[in-house]
C-alpha cells in the first residue's frame, strides 16, 4: 500500500456535486485537496436530478423560504458562470379548478419574483390559454388560464464534470473509481484509505480536514472506521423520469398539479424529446440498483396526461432513469414533504475535523460548498481568503456573457465551417469557448477521426479521457452527453470497443490531478 508522503489540507469522499463543489472554492482558496470517487464523477444523484435551476417553488409550501430564497439567488449567479450549460426556461403552470386557487398561485408567484436575485430572468405573467401558444398541446376547454413564470435548465452532470475540471486546474488531485475503504485518526492527522476498482491497486493519503460528500452512501462512509456515531439520519427518497418524444413545438415547460398534492415537470430536452419527471417515493435498498418502476412510468404518464391532449402512455416512453436523493431525515410523514435544505454534522473524534453533508439539491450547491468552508475555517488554511469567489469566476468554458452562446455556435461555424449547425451547437453548449480547444488544428471532419453516430467523434472522445475523466461508453454517451438518446446499441457498442482498444492509460499527471 502506497502512502502519499504530503498531507493534504482537506480530503473529499465523494464525487457529487456537492463533492466537486466544495473542492474547487477550498482549492480556490489556497487550500491542498483531495477528492475520491467510488465509479463516475457524477454517477449518483447528481445525474439523475430533473436538470433545473430553481427556487422550488412548491418548496413555500412547507414555509422554507430560506431555501427558496438561497435557490432564487443561486439561479443568476450559476447562469452567470456557466451560460454554456445553464440557460432561461419559462415555465407554465396551468390554474387546475379544484386544486390550488389562483389567488394561492398568484400569491407564491409574486413572493417567488421578488424576495430575491432575479435581475435578467423576465418576470411572471398571466397567460389566456385559449389564445396563447402554450395553450394548444393542453386538453381544449378544460384549462383556460395559466401563469408563466422564469426557472433556468442546467446540464447536471456536466456541472459536476466542470467544477471538477476548475478545482483540477487549479491543484486539486481528482481520482476517480477509487473508493475508500476505511477512514481513521491518529496524531491529529486523518488517513484515507483506497482502492482503484478497476485495477485493485490500493493506496493512501492523509489529510489534516476530512468532508464526508458520499450522497446516499453518506452513513456507509461513516461506518469505515470513522469513529463517529452520526446523530444525524438520511432519508432516502427516488426520484424517476420518463423522456418520450418530443411532445409539443413550443420552447416552454410546463409545471402540472396534480390531485395528490405533487407536482409534475414537462420541459423540452434535447432537442427532440420531452423530459418528465419526477416521483417521490422513500427508498429502501442498494442507492446503485435504483431503477424507474412500472408504477412510477404509469403514475408520470397519468399525471402528464390530465393535461395534454395528446395523452403520454408507457409504451411512448424512450428512456426512464431513477436517482435517490440523500435529503435530510427530518421526520416527514412524505417523502413530498421532506426538507430539501441540506445540513452539516461536524464532528471531531481526537480533535480531527469530519464534516458530513446530509441533503441538499443542485441549485444550492455553491452555496453548501461556502457554507461548509465557513464551518472548517479553524481548521484550514486561507479559510476565509477569496471568500465567494466561486459566484464571479467562471467555469470552464464559461467565460462569455449569458446570451452570447449564439455567437460562439456562428464563431464555431466560420473557424470550423465543415461543423454542421446541429454539431456546433451541441459543442458550444457542452463545452462552451472550451470547443476550440477540443477542435484544435482541425480542417476537416476527417482530422475529428472516427465517426461514432449523432456527431460524436474520435476528437471528441479523446478530449473527454484525457480532460473530463471519461473511461467507459456510458460515461461519454449518458454523462458528459445524452447521446445515448440517439446512438444505437450498435453504435454504442462499436464506442465502447474503440475505447477498449484505442484508450491509453491514464498518464500519472493526469491520474494525479487531472491537469490539463
Amino acid at each position: 500500500m502506497r502512502l502519499l508522503e504530503r498531507i493534504f489540507d482537506l480530503a473529499i469522499i465523494g464525487g457529487g456535486v456537492n463533492g466537486c463543489g466544495i473542492a474547487r472554492d477550498a482549492v480556490g482558496r489556497g487550500n491542498t485537496v483531495f477528492l475520491c470517487e467510488m465509479n463516475d464523477l457524477a454517477s449518483g444523484t447528481s445525474s439523475w436530478s430533473t436538470k433545473l435551476v430553481h427556487g422550488g417553488l412548491r418548496y413555500l409550501e412547507y414555509y422554507e423560504f430560506r431555501l427558496v430564497r438561497e435557490a432564487l439567488i443561486e439561479r443568476e449567479i450559476l447562469w452567470g458562470i456557466a451560460p454554456h450549460i445553464i440557460r432561461p426556461l419559462r415555465f407554465v403552470l396551468p390554474h387546475h379548478a379544484g386544486l390550488r386557487p389562483a389567488w394561492l398561485l398568484r400569491l407564491g408567484l409574486f413572493l417567488y419574483d421578488h424576495i430575491g436575485g432575479r435581475h435578467l430572468l423576465p418576470a411572471t405573467r398571466s397567460v389566456d390559454l385559449k389564445r396563447d401558444e402554450v395553450g394548444k398541446p393542453l386538453i381544449p376547454n378544460r384549462y383556460s388560464r395559466a401563469f408563466e413564470y422564469s426557472d433556468c435548465f442546467v446540464d447536471d452532470a456536466r456541472l459536476v464534470v466542470l467544477n471538477a475540471r476548475d478545482a483540477a486546474d487549479k491543484g486539486a488531485e481528482i481520482r476517480t473509481r477509487t473508493r475508500a475503504t476505511e477512514i481513521r485518526q491518529s496524531d491529529g492527522i486523518w488517513t484515507v484509505s483506497m482502492v482503484n476498482t478497476l485495477t485493485g491497486a490500493r493506496s493512501s493519503i492523509r489529510a489534516k480536514a476530512l468532508i464526508n460528500a458520499g450522497g446516499p452512501w453518506v452513513e456507509d462512509v461513516l461506518g469505515r472506521g470513522a469513529g463517529v456515531n452520526a446523530k444525524a439520519k438520511v432519508r432516502l427518497v427516488q426520484g424517476s423520469h420518463i423522456v418520450v418524444k418530443k411532445l409539443y413545438d413550443h420552447d416552454r415547460a410546463y409545471m402540472f398539479q396534480n390531485a395528490d398534492g405533487r407536482i409534475i415537470f414537462v420541459i423540452p430536452y434535447q432537442d427532440d424529446f420531452t423530459l418528465i419527471g419526477t416521483t417521490d417515493r422513500d427508498y429502501d435498498g442498494d442507492p446503485a440498483k435504483v431503477k424507474a418502476t412500472p408504477e412510477e412510468i404509469q403514475y408520470l404518464c397519468t399525471a402528464a396526461s390530465e393535461y395534454l391532449a395528446k395523452p403520454v402512455t408507457p409504451d411512448d416512453v424512450v428512456w426512464t432513469y431513477s436517482g435517490v436523493r440523500p435529503l435530510y431525515d427530518d421526520g416527514a410523514n412524505e417523502a413530498k414533504a421532506a426538507t430539501r435544505d441540506y445540513v452539516f454534522e461536524l464532528d471531531t473524534p481526537g480533535g480531527v475535523p469530519l464534516l458530513s453533508i446530509y441533503g441538499g439539491k443542485i441549485t444550492t450547491y455553491r452555496r453548501l460548498a461556502e457554507e461548509a468552508l465557513e464551518r472548517l475555517a479553524p481548521y484550514l488554511r486561507s479559510a476565509k481568503a477569496r471568500e465567494g469567489w466561486t459566484g464571479k469566476w467562471p467555469l470552464p468554458g464559461g467565460d462569455m456573457g449569458v446570451s452570447d452562446v449564439d455567437g460562439l455556435i456562428a464563431e464555431l461555424q466560420r473557424g470550423y465551417p465543415f461543423l454542421s449547425h446541429e454539431h456546433a451547437r451541441r459543442l458550444a453548449r457542452a463545452y462552451g469557448t472550451r470547443a476550440i480547444k477540443l477542435l484544435g488544428d482541425a480542417k476537416s471532419a476527417a482530422d475529428l477521426g472516427q465517426a461514432f453516430g449523432a456527431t460524436l467523434t474520435e476528437r471528441e472522445v479523446r478530449y473527454l479521457m484525457a480532460n473530463e475523466w471519461a473511461v467507459t461508453a456510458e460515461d461519454i454517451v449518458w454523462r458528459r452527453s445524452k447521446l445515448g438518446l440517439r446512438l444505437s446499441a450498435d453504435e454504442i457498442a462499436t464506442l465502447e470497443d474503440w475505447i477498449r482498444t484505442h484508450a491509453v492509460q491514464q498518464s500519472p499527471l493526469l491520474e494525479a490531478g487531472g491537469r490539463s
